[in-house]
Order: structure tokens, then C-alpha cells, then sequence
């Protein structure tokens, strides 16, 4: 396999590479956002929670003195959020980077997310598609020109669910499938960017738990140790598909080997 090439614009230094990541304020979301912001990027995120949000931006700025984030309150299934996101993309003059990292583990109503195929309602399904599925999608396409116009990269976070069958998990995994489905036709449709859909794996967050209620999962890796195979994902650019990130090498910045920022 070749690997992809396209014409860029390149960033400088008055217009870092940009990078919108959704879901930003725990898990692998909020690990993707520490390390664009140390690798130099202009990082635009959001989280439906704003003091979980904004503990995690003071969080990473400790760390990052010089971080570039920008952070926004919402949800992605409104308008009028995808809109302000948007905005704050034109504001940084350029997207090289969306990452639909977002989403919802299973139907809203109930004490639990597990549920059964036989016991799904209409109200489930609409509330894991608009989340899982119809929010990434017309966000993506939202944001897609300006995509496009710098040769960027699309990447959705999916998981192993979208290729297996879990008792309990069937809508959380078709819902998966499905996103993993439009990544790659939003490439076939649109071959100046790179998409990607990648399992990270299971890992040590608040959605895993979720998953595995009353158990103990201290074992799972955290996932900042997913975030370098990723960051090889954007540095080497494949072609475009469905990865694991196991499979993927590791690298600790985004950067090409001879950088052409100027």
C-alpha cells in the first residue's frame, strides 16, 4: 500500500495546524487534546459538561503553559453548537485535524446502558443514532470544506463493537459500524483528506465502566497510551481505513520528518 498524498496548505506560525476534537473533557478525548497542545497545535473542543470541561483545559495548561485551546459548552446533536464550532474554526483560520471522538454507550432511559436488542425502543435508537451517528456526520460535513482545503485528516474513534456481536451492546455496535462506514465513504467521496476509523482498544475510562458496571478495570490501560499510536496515525498518513490502534506505530508528535512550517 502507498501512502496518501495531497496538496497542502501548509500551517505557519500565525496559523498552527487546527485541530477539532469533540469530547474533549475526560478519557481519550482529553488525552488527544494534552498532546496536540504540546505538539504545537491549536486545539478547538467542547464536552456537554463545562466544569468537567474546563477543569480539564486548567488541567492541561498546567502542563502546557503555552497550550492554544479553545473550549466550547454544547452538544454536538444541536445546531446552533456545530455552528459556534464553526465559527471558532474560521477564527483559527484554517482545520487540519476533526476528530469524532463524542458519543453516547447506550439508550438514555433506564437505571443502566446495557439493554437487549428485544428491549430496544424507538426512543433508544434515536438517541444512540443522533449521538453516535447523525451528530459526527453533519458535523463532518459542516467542517468538511474546510477540510478539503488544507488536505486534512478525519478520524473517528470507533471500537471493536463495530465488528463483533455483544449480547447487550447490539446498538452501541451498530452504531459504531455505522460511523466507521461513513469515514471512509466521506473519503470516497472527498479524496483530498485522509479518513480514518480506529479502535483504540479498551481502555481505563468512565465509558468503560460503563460498559463493565461494579468491576474492577484498574487493568485496562489508560489512554494516553493510545494517543502516541494515534499521533503515528497523523504523522505517516496511510491509506486511508479502518485501523487498530495496537497496530499502529507510535510516534510522539504529528510532525513530518522535514517540517515545512514556516
Amino acid at each position: 500500500m502507498t501512502h496518501q498524498t495531497t496538496t497542502l496548505t501548509h500551517p505557519t506560525r500565525s496559523h498552527p495546524p487546527t485541530a477539532v476534537v469533540t469530547g474533549g473533557s475526560a478519557g481519550l478525548g482529553r488525552a488527544v487534546v494534552a498532546a496536540l497542545a504540546a505538539d504545537g497545535w491549536q486545539v478547538i473542543t467542547d464536552a456537554r459538561d463545562g466544569d468537567r470541561l474546563t477543569a480539564a483545559v486548567q488541567a492541561i495548561r498546567a502542563e502546557v503553559p503555552n497550550a492554544r485551546i479553545t473550549q466550547l459548552v454544547g452538544d454536538i446533536t444541536d445546531a446552533d453548537h456545530r455552528a459556534a464550532l464553526a465559527v471558532a474554526v474560521d477564527a483559527a483560520g484554517r482545520l487540519d485535524l476533526l476528530v469524532n471522538n463524542a458519543g453516547v454507550l447506550g439508550p438514555a432511559s433506564g437505571e443502566g446502558r446495557y439493554r437487549r436488542l428485544v428491549d430496544v425502543t424507538a426512543e433508544d435508537v434515536g438517541y444512540l443514532w443522533r449521538h453516535n451517528v447523525g451528530a459526527p456526520l453533519v458535523l463532518t460535513a459542516l467542517l468538511l470544506p474546510r477540510l478539503v482545503a488544507n488536505g486534512g485528516t478525519l478520524l473517528s474513534i470507533s471500537s471493536d463493537a463495530a465488528l463483533e456481536h455483544y449480547q447487550g451492546w447490539g446498538l452501541y455496535s451498530a452504531s459504531k459500524a455505522a460511523l466507521d462506514h461513513l469515514t471512509a465513504t466521506f473519503h470516497a467521496e472527498n479524496p483530498e483528506i485522509a479518513a480514518y476509523a480506529v479502535d483504540p482498544g479498551d481502555m481505563r475510562t468512565a465509558m468503560h465502566q460503563e460498559w463493565f458496571p461494579g468491576e474492577d478495570i484498574s487493568d485496562r490501560p489508560l489512554p494516553e497510551s493510545v494517543v502516541p499510536h494515534l499521533l503515528g496515525l497523523i504523522a505517516d498518513r496511510p491509506p486511508s481505513g479502518r485501523y487498530r490502534a495496537a497496530d499502529l506505530p507510535p510516534a510522539t508528535s504529528t510532525r513530518p520528518t522535514s517540517p515545512q512550517e514556516v
